[in-house]
């Protein structure tokens, strides 16, 4: 399966943004899909990570109650809708996806990234 993400911008404090992670090559609802972050000089943090039935979401307990992970299995899309965002958010997003049915919160643990998009948060 091949990823790509897109819907990275710069926003404002407190603003919303929904990022999109497109498969092709696989169907997305076959893989568990991640999401991950990274700052300059930092490493890729988990975000928050979709289970293979689509319903199941696990977060970081920075995002938590602010962004939600779902997927539209007819455009073959998962999503990350990020709401209140903080300049502490700004970062590249990647999403990630592995053929396990496992919440990994591990970067080791999903075999297909796509490139990234940068999101700007300013305060």
């Amino acid at each position: 399966v091949q990823l790509q993400a897109s819907g990275g911008g710069l926003v404002q404090a407190e603003g919303s943004l929904r990022l999109s992670c497109k498969a092709t090559g696989g169907t997305l609802s076959s893989y568990t899909v991640g999401w991950f972050r990274q700052a300059p000089g930092q490493e890729r943090e988990f975000v928050g990570v979709l289970s293979m039935n689509g319903v199941t979401a696990v977060y970081s307990d920075s995002v938590r109650g602010r962004f939600t992970l779902s997927r539209d299995d007819a455009k073959n899309t998962a999503y990350l809708q990020m709401n209140s965002l903080k300049s502490g958010d700004s970062a590249t997003y990647f999403c990630a996806t592995t053929y396990r049915n496992s919440a990994s919160r591990s970067t080791s643990g999903y075999e297909a990234w796509g490139p990234g998009t940068q999101v700007t948060v300013s305060s």
